[in-house]
């Protein structure tokens, strides 16, 4: 929608889209729009399209202060121009350090069981204040596997050396679960629910699925979604979709469990924010 809108109010003829102006004010909207500065993460990955991404310092959007402050419309036009000399943007956002093969497709899976994201945010930044080691320990170890996950990607879709497919697989098949496991350490001692015990029974549940590598609780994590790296192949998507209809999860030691499990039909795309021929919808009623 912001890049519409900008699109609409400042284009002259076709000229290209400026992603980081489109970026940048994304940004600003979400934050106001959640009533914190967040990882930012998700927006800009639907700009720039698949990323390594690394967040701004959250004082660049501080800055500007709330509508009814002064002079927030010149805040708001300096902040997403990038013209303020003491808080320039340092996102750092590198589009072909990650990618996913060709003979993999990321999906996603819809649980009936929702999760507050803000609140699962503000848990886990308050556990962080009060035992910084404690958390960054587990952080940064998230991290590395993180940058290796990006890496043994990376690597199958350049189809380097002669590793066989099936290995490459099981190598990212082990990163993802010692990514899940760091998840499951911050889960215990933060008392955050980023993997709860019943996303851990359906993750689990998935990844022993044949053509499953294997998935993680997206985004902030909690209870509403499961994102999965799947064999592109339609009868594992079709297996995959099945076998979710007779999933049935046990109640977790916090009383929670969870309702239908929903193969959702949508998948990753590399690229990020678009302009598109408005002639190709004229039929669509």
């Amino acid at each position: 929608m912001t890049a519409a809108l900008l699109y609409y109010h400042t284009s002259s003829g076709h000229r290209p889209l400026d992603t980081k102006v489109v970026h940048n004010l994304a940004q600003a909207a979400h934050c106001a729009a959640q009533g914190k500065v967040g990882s930012g993460f998700d927006v800009a990955a639907a700009v720039y399209g698949s990323c390594l991404y690394r967040r701004f310092s959250p004082a660049i959007l501080e800055s500007i202060g709330e509508m009814s402050s002064d002079d927030f419309a010149n805040k708001l036009k300096s902040c997403v121009d990038d013209t303020n000399p003491d808080l320039k943007w340092d996102t750092e956002i590198q589009s072909q350090a990650v990618r996913i093969p060709d003979n993999l497709v990321l999906m996603m899976c819809d649980v009936d069981c929702g999760s507050e994201t803000p609140s699962l945010v503000r848990g886990i930044l308050a556990w962080r204040k009060q035992k910084p080691e404690e958390a960054d320990t587990i952080w940064n170890e998230i991290q590395k596997l993180s940058e290796s996950l990006c890496a043994a990607l990376r690597g199958m879709a350049a189809v380097n050396g002669d590793t066989p497919e099936v290995e490459r697989r099981d190598d990212l098949k082990d990163i993802i679960f010692k990514i899940r496991e760091r998840v499951r350490d911050m889960t215990n001692k933060s008392g955050v629910p980023v993997e709860p015990g019943v996303i851990t029974q359906l993750l689990d549940y998935c990844s022993d699925i044949p053509g499953v590598v294997g998935g993680v609780a997206p985004g902030a994590g909690g209870y509403d979604a499961v994102a999965l790296l799947v064999q592109a192949d339609s009868e594992v998507e079709r297996d995959l979709r099945d076998r979710l209809l007779h999933f049935k999860a046990r109640e977790d030691a916090t009383g929670v469990t969870i309702g239908r499990v929903r193969l959702l039909d949508v998948k990753q795309a590399h690229s990020g924010v678009e302009i598109e021929d408005v002639d190709q919808y004229k039929d669509w009623s």
